[in-house]
């Protein structure tokens, strides 16, 4: 587990900008099985690649989209640990991946961008996938 003081600014680079942050399993359970439409769940990460291209790609996605997901969130890998065993439990068969993003549409898993789609790629690429991605599913 990490340090919450080390964590917090990369916890506020999402929460700023919308991002609802679950972080207990009731909570993922919750939003996932209780929401409609479409949620677009960041696992976020302490790594160079969250910082680098995971989190600055979801926010330009967002932010430049046309049709956008009707949810934001995220939880925490090394943090918070059952929040995000929950959230793996929705992306199976995926396995394990921090950073990656997942988009359920009505609780369902329609897409998922694991940690070595990630990684070596840019925040534009990263935006310019997910913008497409949105086009389909939202």
């Amino acid at each position: 587990m990490y340090p919450e003081e080390l964590v917090a600014p990369m916890r506020a680079d999402l929460s700023s900008a919308g991002f609802e942050e679950l972080k207990t399993a009731e909570a993922v359970t919750k939003h996932l099985t209780d929401h409609e439409g479409t949620t677009l769940l960041v696992v976020n990460s302490v790594c160079g690649c969250a910082a680098g291209a995971a989190r600055p790609g979801v926010k330009m996605a967002v932010a430049k989209g046309a049709k956008k997901p009707d949810h934001l969130t995220t939880v925490f890998a090394g943090v918070d640990a059952e929040a995000v065993q929950k959230a793996r439990e929705f992306t199976l068969p995926y396995p394990p991946s921090s950073p990656s993003i997942a988009l359920f549409k009505d609780g369902e898993l329609v897409h998922f961008v694991e940690r070595h789609h990630i990684e070596g790629r840019s925040a534009e690429m990263i935006a310019d996938h997910l913008v497409s991605v949105f086009d389909e599913y939202c």
